[in-house]
């Protein structure tokens, strides 16, 4: 087995728990490295670090698998890892069925992503080590998970650093017919793993998903709805909301929040909204794919009364929306000071809306370090008029899955945002991925995900 020796003058992130190695922190190898194999990693001292396998046609030239001495990732290898992914998960997660069961360098696996659906297991391989090692890891996964079908999503660009194609395809058993079922926090949601986005599911927001319930309810007092004792005619009392007429409202969610999903995917936000009360969702998204899947999963639940859908881009919507309000609120103002209204130019239909909540989950905006100011700007303009929407002391559910927009940077753009809107916002929870979403302290590239809820006031 080769060794690869690491230059003097390199930070020493390795011993620092790091798993990546760059071309230019290695002096030289001893022997001949094989493309995707296993070799030994020593400091220019010679002293043992770990074992990694390599690409010399990467800039990232070897991955660590093992801070121990290791000849070759097997069968045995891959059953060890997976069963301690599963022991934790099963501690985590509420129902370890339908999660995410390895995260690559959070899990020891560089490389490697693998999603549980209930009896179809989703693999993700984007590196060479992983790709040689594919037939060990399918008969791993089916020892110790005994699965129906194990389906290849790596249909991702990042192979072709590797000198990689992408690939898909059944891997094991039988081929994915149509959309699978899967249940997160009570509700049943379709997932489509042979041509959804990713691995056909977002598991890294589902405690997030969940975090969004105590928002859903506690509005009914805004409309002068209020529970008060009412007697029956045969003398009998009990509780009953009761409108400022005096009438008793009889919708069930009477107390629910008026919400806005943007860029809903399948809607599962819609679906949490629902669940926890909410009185009714708008649920955006610019595919009419997404939306027509959205709309099955809300059906599938029983909500579809509550629910109505919009195929729109989400930049345009929220700045038209915007600017209704604006436009209401100049006549308004106008016509309270006793001028002339000009009315003569219509607002445009269904704008000028407003919700208790809106749901801003976009998908990532910088793909790489040159992007960031870009995907600023992009975040910046969709909180801003997001922000604008939420009704006064309502609230702002944002979200930003690119990693290289920092978790400060993500604050500052939307405190820039509150600036120019003129809002004042408190920040109520700051969150990041889910439990079957670990993080290795000291490897930030794996805190990608940021998650925040703020109250929104006009300042």
């Amino acid at each position: 087995m080769a060794t690869m020796i690491l230059t003097k003058t390199r930070k020493k992130r390795l011993e620092a728990g790091h798993p990546w190695i760059f071309k230019n922190e290695v002096e030289r190898f001893e022997g001949e490295p094989e493309p995707g194999g296993i070799v030994a990693v020593t400091d220019h001292r010679g002293k043992f670090l770990a074992s990694a396998y390599v690409n010399p046609a990467s800039q990232m030239i070897g991955r660590v698998v093992s801070r121990g001495q290791l000849v070759r990732m097997d069968k045995a290898f891959f059953l060890e890892r997976f069963r301690t992914c599963l022991e934790v998960r099963e501690r985590f997660v509420d129902d370890p069925r339908y999660c995410r069961i390895a995260y690559g360098e959070a899990d020891f696996l560089p490389g490697l992503t693998v999603d549980r659906f209930g009896d179809t297991l989703v693999v993700q391989i984007v590196t060479l080590g992983m790709d040689r090692a594919r037939d060990s890891i399918v008969e791993a996964l089916v020892e110790l998970f005994a699965p129906r079908t194990i389906y290849e999503r790596s249909d991702v660009g990042i192979r072709a650093l590797e000198g990689l194609e992408e690939r898909t395809g059944t891997l094991y058993g039988e081929a994915p017919s149509g959309p699978i079922v899967i249940r997160e926090n009570g509700l049943e949601i379709e997932v489509d793993v042979v041509s959804g986005q990713k691995t056909g599911y977002f598991f890294d927001q589902r405690e997030n998903r969940a975090a969004i319930r105590p928002l859903m309810t506690g509005w009914g007092r805004r409309s002068g709805i209020a529970v008060r004792e009412l007697t029956d005619a045969d003398g009998a009392t009990r509780s009953a909301p009761v409108n400022a007429n005096g009438k008793e409202v009889t919708f069930p969610y009477w107390d629910g929040a008026t919400v806005l999903e943007c860029f809903s995917h399948t809607g599962s936000f819609t679906l949490h909204a629902c669940k926890y009360g909410a009185k009714k969702v708008t649920c955006l998204d610019i595919s009419e794919h997404a939306i027509l899947a959205a709309r099955r999963n809300v059906e599938r639940n029983g909500f579809s009364e509550r629910v109505e859908f919009v195929v729109a881009n989400a930049f345009d919507y929220l700045r038209e929306q915007a600017k209704g309000l604006e436009e209401r609120a100049a006549r308004a103002k106008a016509g309270e000071a006793g001028a002339k209204v000009d009315t003569s130019k219509p607002i445009a239909a269904g704008a000028g809306r407003s919700w208790d909540v809106v749901i801003l989950d976009p998908p990532a905006f910088a793909k790489n370090r040159g992007a960031v100011e870009g995907a600023c700007r992009g975040y910046k303009d969709i909180n801003l008029h997001g922000m604008k929407l939420v009704n006064e002391g309502g609230y702002l559910v944002t979200a930003s899955c690119s990693y290289h927009v920092r978790p400060d940077v993500f604050l500052e753009t939307i405190h820039a945002a509150a600036d120019d809107a003129g809002k004042a916002l408190r920040l109520v929870e700051f969150r990041g991925a889910g439990k079957d979403h670990p993080q290795l302290l000291g490897v930030d590239e794996g805190n990608y995900l940021k998650f925040a809820i703020f109250e929104v006031r006009s300042r």
